[in-house]
């Protein structure tokens, strides 16, 4: 019987999972969606940063600046803000685009009304949103249940893969900064980078 072979892992061979820090306005929407894409078997890692009743995109801002201060970027880190369009002034989402050009690996992405219009994306074109009910009333007609929380189960890989699709053919051509008119997010940007690393 021959010896058995001792195994050695590769001395630094060992590969390093790439961090998302995605600072959000909402503590359960978001952060539920953003959790679908970690898992053991990831070479990525989400993390949402949120906290109750701080939800303004300065505030947003703020969290981020905090994290990066105590915590920093390794790499090729992300930090991105993601962000509802809704009453938030001009003024305000100026704050975070500009922070956004700080860096290569920041990040900027705001959904005109609200989150809720990127997640509608994974089930229906999103044409014709009028406001924010608008939007909500039809997500409800896709996830009957929809009340802030998610089921995961319900956004499949093939789901996403529309969704982003679907968000591009809104954004054209791509807004430079955020997107103005109702009926378009930019969270696609960021689910793109995230596949990327998949």
């Amino acid at each position: 019987m021959p010896p058995r072979r001792k195994y050695q892992r590769p001395v630094g061979k060992r590969r390093y999972r790439k961090l998302f820090v995605i600072a959000v306005e909402g503590i359960k929407t978001e952060p539920q969606y953003f959790s679908i894409f970690n898992d053991d078997k990831n070479i990525i890692n989400i993390k949402c940063l949120k906290k109750k009743n701080f939800s303004s995109p300065p505030q947003v801002l703020q969290r981020m600046k905090k994290y990066l201060k105590n915590e920093g970027l390794r790499g090729d880190d992300e930090a991105w803000l993601v962000v509802d369009k809704d009453e938030w002034n001009d003024e305000q989402l100026m704050q975070l685009y500009n922070w956004s050009n700080n860096s290569d690996n920041y990040g900027f992405a705001l959904s005109n009304p609200k989150f809720e219009y990127w997640l509608l994306l994974h089930f229906e074109e999103g044409t014709g949103i009028a406001n924010t009910r608008n939007c909500v009333e039809r997500l409800k007609r896709c996830l009957p249940n929809y009340d802030k929380d998610i089921d995961r189960s319900r956004f499949t890989m093939e789901r996403i893969l529309a969704a982003v699709d679907r968000a591009k053919q809104r954004d054209n051509p791509p807004c430079i900064d955020w997107p103005r008119s109702q009926g378009i997010t930019t969270v696609y940007k960021l689910v793109e980078n995230i596949l990327d690393e998949k």
